[in-house]
C-alpha cells in the first residue's frame, strides 16, 4: 500500500457554528493536521479549541492575531466566518499562506459589485495579485454555493447538447443557526419592508457567482446574471428557539440567479428556502439538492443528505451539526488539491477531481 501522506498543517479561522463543527472533523480527516485556531471575540482567545468546540481539551488555544497565524507557519487557512476578513486574507496570502473559505466568495463577481474597494481596483484582482505575490492559492467553497453547483456540471458530462441547466437547493433552513446570516438577508422583517428585495439580493448575490463558475466550466459565455424572488410571509408567530419570526415577517423563500446567453436563459441556481412551513406562500420543500438538465440526453439528479446511523433529528443540535458538516467539508477536502494548485485565485472549474472526494474511514 501507498504510504499516507504527510498532513497538511491548517490553521482555522472563527469557531462559530461552521467552525466548531469542524473542529470536530478536523482531528479525524487523514490528510490534515490542526495546529491553530484565530478567533474574534476576546472571551474565546486563550481558551482550550476543544472546549470551544464542545469537544473537551484538545491541546490547542485559541489565538487572536494575524501575526500568530503567520508565526505558525501553516500550509493552509481555512476561513469559517460569517463574512470574509479581506484584511486577514491579503495579509496571509502575501505571506505565503494558501486559503480555503466557505465565506461568501466563489469567483469574487459579488464582491466586486456589492463591496468594492476604495481604490476603485476589483476585489478579485487584489486578492489575486496578493495571492502571487505569496506564492499561495485562495479558493472559496461550500455546499450551496459550491457542491451544489459541481454536482450540476459532472451530471452534464452525459449530455450531448445543453439546452438549460438548473441547480436548485430546495432545504428547510432552521437547522442553520446563524442569526447574523438570516438578519443580513431580512428573515423576521416584515414581507412589505422595502429594503428586503435589496438585502436579499446583496447577501445572497454569491449564488450570482455560482452560475458565473458554472458558466465557465461550460465554456458559455454569459450576458448578463438576472435576480427574481417571491416572499413567504410567516401566517403565525414562530419562535426557532435561537430565531423569531413575527406573523407577518419573512420566513421564507424563493429566489433565482439566472444566466442569460443570447438572449436566452441558460445556466440557473434556484434557493427555495423554508425557515417555518407556516407561511403564504410556501413551497414543496423537497429536502435535497437538485439538477435539471435540457437537453440530449435529459437529466434529473437529486442529491439527498441523510444523517448518520444512530444520530437524532428531533436534537436540534445533531439536526445543525448535519448542515453545518455538509457546509464545511467541501473545504476540507479540497485543502491538498488547493496547495498544490498554482498560485493566485482559483474556482471549483480550476481544480481537479480528487479535490470534490471524500476520505475512508481509516479506523
Amino acid at each position: 500500500m501507498t504510504a499516507a501522506p504527510t498532513p497538511i498543517r491548517v490553521f482555522q479561522v472563527a469557531t462559530g457554528n461552521v467552525g466548531s463543527e469542524m473542529i470536530k472533523r478536523i482531528g479525524r480527516h487523514r490528510d490534515l493536521e490542526l495546529i491553530g485556531v484565530h478567533c474574534y471575540s476576546p472571551d474565546k482567545i486563550g481558551r482550550d479549541v476543544g472546549e470551544l468546540a464542545g469537544i473537551g481539551p484538545v491541546g490547542i488555544t485559541a489565538t487572536g492575531t494575524v501575526e500568530e497565524i503567520i508565526a505558525a507557519r501553516p500550509d493552509a487557512v481555512t476561513f469559517h466566518g460569517v463574512f470574509p476578513d479581506e484584511d486577514l486574507y491579503l495579509a496571509l496570502l502575501k505571506a505565503g499562506i494558501n486559503i480555503v473559505t466557505t465565506a461568501d466568495w466563489i469567483t469574487g463577481h459579488h464582491r466586486n459589485l456589492n463591496h468594492p474597494h476604495p481604490s476603485g481596483q476589483p476585489w478579485t484582482e487584489i486578492i489575486d495579485e496578493a495571492a502571487k505575490e505569496g506564492g499561495a492559492t485562495f479558493y472559496g467553497t461550500g455546499m450551496n454555493p459550491g457542491l451544489n453547483q459541481i454536482l450540476g456540471v459532472v451530471a452534464s458530462a452525459d449530455v450531448a447538447e445543453i439546452e438549460h441547466i438548473t441547480t436548485i437547493e430546495s432545504v428547510d433552513v432552521s437547522c442553520h443557526h446563524s442569526a447574523a446570516t438570516w438578519r443580513e438577508v431580512g428573515y423576521g422583517l416584515p414581507v412589505d419592508e422595502p429594503a428586503l428585495p435589496g438585502m436579499l439580493r446583496k447577501y445572497t448575490e454569491v449564488f450570482a457567482d455560482s452560475v458565473h463558475m458554472m458558466a465557465d466550466a461550460f465554456d458559455l459565455e454569459l450576458d448578463d446574471v438576472t435576480f427574481s424572488y417571491e416572499l413567504g410571509a410567516c401566517t403565525k408567530d414562530v419562535d426557532l428557539g435561537w430565531y423569531r419570526l413575527p406573523k407577518g415577517s419573512l420566513g421564507a423563500s424563493y429566489i433565482k440567479y439566472v444566466g442569460i446567453a443570447g438572449g436566452v436563459p441558460r445556466v440557473e441556481t434556484h434557493l427555495e428556502w423554508q425557515m417555518t412551513p407556516h407561511t403564504a406562500p410556501s413551497w414543496d420543500i423537497k429536502g435535497c439538492y437538485v439538477t435539471q438538465i435540457k437537453g440530449d440526453p435529459q437529466i434529473y439528479q437529486k442529491h439527498m443528505i441523510f444523517p448518520a446511523p444512530g444520530v437524532d433529528l428531533s436534537d436540534a443540535d445533531d439536526f445543525a451539526s448535519i448542515g453545518m458538516t455538509v457546509t464545511g467539508l467541501p473545504a476540507l477536502n479540497a485543502i491538498r488539491a488547493v496547495v498544490a494548485a498554482p498560485p493566485g485565485v482559483v474556482t471549483s472549474a480550476d481544480l481537479p477531481l480528487r479535490a470534490f472526494a471524500g476520505r475512508f474511514k481509516t479506523s
